[in-house]
């Protein structure tokens, strides 16, 4: 179930990510939705969708590689002698 749930913390920022990045290449090619009022602004939204579900990943990510001693001393507790 711990596995499941893990996976499903990825997923999520992964289709937001991905969704960002359609909403971006619409912009570019001037599809334009609905929703939003200005290309620019759906730009922007995309772009927003896209860093947010990198970053989520990315941390997720470095954070394991931290705890499991992975990094290469950037990032790592220093500890007193």
């Amino acid at each position: 179930m711990g596995r499941l749930m893990a996976l499903l913390i990825l997923v999520i920022p992964g289709i937001l990510a991905t969704i960002g990045i359609k909403i971006m290449r619409d912009a570019l090619f001037g599809v334009f939705y609905p929703i939003f009022f200005y290309l620019g602004i759906q730009f922007f939204i995309g772009l927003i969708f896209f860093l947010g579900g990198l970053s989520f990943i990315a941390g997720f990510i470095f954070y394991r590689d931290k705890k499991r001693n992975l990094t290469k001393g950037k990032g790592r507790s220093k500890k007193k002698r």
